[in-house]
């Protein structure tokens, strides 16, 4: 399994261009089984990994372009009247895939965003009173731009906390954006031509295998601590939710798994702890969120 993931990390470094944080980070995401938002400029390759991933794992890939527009039924489905059976048959919407990238997210109006709620946590829809499981693995990407604010609504604090980690890849080093340009002068590898390194299944594995990586006392207890410090600290309104201690300890056993150990070490979870948090806490006073959580880990005493 080890040579089989840096195989898939390899396959995503052929078209992510020198960002290794960010393919770890949405590995860490999948393998945790949870979820991963890209808040980022356009054109640095949010979507880029998405459609990269499923080639990779070889699994189905559905895209959703949000728009003010868009109905809650376009995402999970609906039912159909058929005049040759005589009754309605369901069609399947979009989250019925493995890996859906739902693309500037919060252009969705919130109706539309809280169509994902359910799928999110559950992995199953319910239309019509009837709950429908959609694939596994279940994995959404999403993407936001954080600059642009015309013509967008922000998600809702119980969307946010869906999500496993929040992350933006950035814009690439001079270097890294040479090579870039060579690439495509020399028609260098383009997602569509990567070849599958995994299969549907072995994704499946590997999160049961990510789910046995130790943590220990000690390290739970940091994350514990590092939790409760967001909702006693006076510069944030909203403090972390029970599910991002889950989603922090999850991350933490993907990451140490990724670095080829079957425990967790302190700085796997300084490493996530950001990433993890950040999205999920108001901060107070207009502060910024990140600023605000690397004060705490620097507070917090390290097991």
């Amino acid at each position: 399994m080890r040579d089989r993931v840096e195989k898939l990390t390899h396959n995503l470094s052929q078209t992510i261009v020198g960002k290794t944080d960010a393919i770890r980070l949405v590995l860490v995401a999948l393998f945790s089984g949870g979820h991963a938002l890209l808040e980022d400029v356009p054109g640095v390759g949010k979507t880029l990994i998405a459609k990269s991933l499923a080639r990779s794992i070889a699994g189905d890939f559905k895209r959703i372009q949000c728009t003010p527009d868009l109905l809650p039924t376009d995402i999970t489905g609906t039912n159909i009247w058929n005049p040759n059976s005589g009754e309605f048959q369901f069609l399947p919407g979009p989250v019925f895939t493995n890996i859906l990238l739902a693309d500037e997210i919060n252009r969705a109006t919130p109706r539309t965003q809280s169509a994902l709620l359910e799928v999110m946590e559950e992995q199953q829809v319910t239309v019509d009173g009837v709950a429908r499981i959609v694939s596994h693995p279940f994995f959404v990407i999403a993407t936001q731009n954080p600059i642009e604010y015309q013509g967008t609504f922000p998600l809702p604090e119980a969307q946010m906390d869906r999500f496993t980690l929040s992350f933006s890849i950035g814009y690439p080093s001079e270097v890294e954006e040479l090579q870039m340009l060579e690439r495509l002068e020399n028609k260098g590898s383009n997602f569509r031509e990567l070849q599958p390194c995994l299969k549907i299944e072995e994704i499946l594995d590997l999160q049961r295998l990510c789910s046995q990586v130790r943590v220990d006392r000690s390290l739970q207890q940091y994350i514990v601590n590092l939790v409760r410090a967001t909702r006693e600290s006076e510069d944030i309104t909203l403090g972390v939710s029970p599910r991002g201690a889950l989603a922090l300890q999850r991350a933490t056993q993907a990451l140490a798994f990724l670095e080829g150990r079957d425990y967790a070490v302190p700085d796997d979870i300084k490493f996530l702890t950001p990433h993890v948090l950040c999205h999920r806490l108001i901060p107070s006073g207009g502060r910024r969120a990140k600023t605000i959580v690397e004060q705490l880990l620097r507070s917090v005493s390290i097991p």
